[in-house]
């Protein structure tokens, strides 16, 4: 090693928005960490509906206003997830409208089948097995790829879940560094599976601090660089999930949103915060603006 190599800083992975969303391609298989309404990478979805890119499938540990958004701008053709909702705010109505029109495929998940097809997809294999896992259910009825066989080695029966990754997986967090180290918050649901299975992956991050901060973060990081193809500075990018320490759930944009749709104000809705924001320090000011009107 050169005396000019010695100690050199790895490459920074940082990246504009709009290269990031370019790395999605019609027709992709789209992981998107957090968890419910929680550090879900809201930012990145209307930059990539801007794009028109169209035909997604979403593999989401729990999907909640990241998928509604996704169906709401006709984004969408597939699903997988074990739950898809609101939470205490409700249904995701366009969504669900979409499902039962069936123009958007569902394939049902449990978080259990989430993870472990997750690992097997790390592991190489193309189906990994659990002891009793779904045994009595009718959940082989809907997922004909799950199999009940015998380990071939002891012949116990067992449950085998099929290997799942998405072609580019999309985290947001609180913190992350140039290199891709992300401080997850103490919430790290499959993020970090879902990260080493994807071809590429993408953190969105509120700020971009130093290799010692993310260490010096308690738990340190939950997203390591070897994981990570592209950081984007972004923030306020989870808004209106919540993003701890530095915002909650925005629950009154959410019912501003809930209540636009059932007054068939969809379009509306998209134009001002998605389709008419041009960037999101936009999407910021009239979230901001917002606050001041009588909701």
């Amino acid at each position: 090693m050169s005396p000019q190599t010695q100690g050199a800083s790895p490459p920074s992975k940082l990246m504009a928005l709009p290269d990031a969303v370019s790395l999605v391609q019609e027709g992709d298989l789209l992981g998107i960490g957090g968890m419910t309404m929680y550090r879900k990478p809201m930012g990145f979805i209307r930059a990539l509906a801007r794009s028109g890119v169209k035909n997604l499938g979403l593999l989401g540990f729990t999907s909640s206003f990241d998928a509604e958004l996704m169906a709401a701008a006709d984004m969408l053709a597939e699903i997988r997830t074990c739950y898809f909702g609101l939470e205490y705010l409700g249904l995701t109505p366009l969504l669900r409208r979409a499902t039962e029109q069936g123009r958007i495929r569902i394939i049902e998940e449990t978080e259990y089948s989430i993870a472990i097809g997750l690992q097997a997809s790390l592991m190489r294999v193309p189906y990994l097995p659990s002891y009793e896992a779904d045994a009595g259910t009718d959940y082989f009825k809907i997922r004909p790829d799950f199999k009940r066989a015998p380990c071939p080695v002891t012949g116990q029966m067992l449950t085998w879940f099929p290997a799942v990754a998405p072609r580019v997986a999309v985290i947001h967090a609180p913190l992350c560094d140039e290199q891709g180290n992300a401080w997850l918050g103490g919430q790290y649901c499959v993020d970090a599976q879902m990260a080493m299975a994807a071809q590429t992956t993408i953190v969105t991050a509120e700020r971009i601090v130093s290799t010692q901060e993310i260490q010096a973060a308690q738990g340190g990081a939950g997203v390591v660089s070897f994981m990570v193809h592209a950081v984007v500075h972004l923030p306020g990018g989870a808004h209106p999930t919540s993003c701890y320490p530095d915002y909650p759930v925005d629950v009154v944009h959410i019912t501003r949103y809930l209540r636009a749709i059932r007054k068939q104000q969809a379009q509306a809705y998209l134009d001002r915060h998605v389709f008419g924001c041009d960037s999101p320090q936009q999407y910021i000011r009239r979230i901001l603006e917002d606050r001041h009107v009588q909701p």
